[in-house]
């Protein structure tokens, strides 16, 4: 373990927006990006954390875990990346590992959540109150378009919500444990049928 990745293995905060790139490390491939993190880089470091966070953050809050559940899986993700960075068998498939990772955690941290309902609940986060004339049109579009969203089969709920971050096709098939070829019409099914159920209204 590199002493510069052990020290950027922290959970960043879940984006807003997707990350954009800041530096020209993140020009770089998947596969550079691991060897030169493996050997101390920590511009290569931040890279990976820029390229992927967002995609950690929509796989884990896809599990329907709270913030700071979905916060604990993404820093727990990127320490067995620290730990097992070097030992790789495809560096260039580092999003796909991180993807399946952050799944398999999401759903262990799901479990738990389901057999402490207490605890999970006092650890929600309150809703942040603002102007009811700013934002009304916003929060009743939202509004619509998460009923709608949960009224979609598990797998088109999981999909759609992770793909706000814009993972890659190979990402997501590993996120989802579908093959790659059935991502795309997948995805067209699903969209198709959220916007029958969001109406020509909307």
């Amino acid at each position: 373990m590199s002493p510069s990745a052990s020290r950027g293995a922290s959970a960043p905060p879940e984006p807003s927006v997707p990350l954009a790139p800041s530096r020209a490390a993140d020009a770089a491939s998947s596969e550079e990006l691991v060897r030169r993190a493996c050997d101390g880089d920590g511009d290569a470091w931040a890279a990976l954390t820029r390229r992927y966070t967002g995609m950690l953050w929509a796989i884990a809050r896809s599990h329907g875990l709270s913030r700071p559940d979905a916060a604990d899986v993404v820093q727990t993700v990127w320490l067995r990346l620290v730990e097992r960075l070097s030992g790789l068998r495809d560096p260039g498939r580092v999003g796909a590992w991180l993807a399946v990772t952050t799944a398999r955690e999401a759903e262990r941290a799901r479990l738990r959540a389901a057999q402490w309902p207490p605890a999970a609940a006092e650890r929600r986060q309150p809703a942040v109150e603002r102007s009811p004339e700013r934002v009304y049109g916003t929060r009743e579009r939202l509004g619509r378009v998460a009923r709608a969203l949960e009224e979609l089969p598990e797998r088109c709920r999981r999909l759609l919500r992770l793909f706000a971050a814009s993972p890659s096709y190979a990402d997501a098939a590993a996120a989802l444990g579908i093959p790659v070829g059935s991502v795309g019409p997948t995805r067209a099914r699903c969209l198709s049928a959220l916007r029958r159920r969001l109406g020509d209204d909307f």
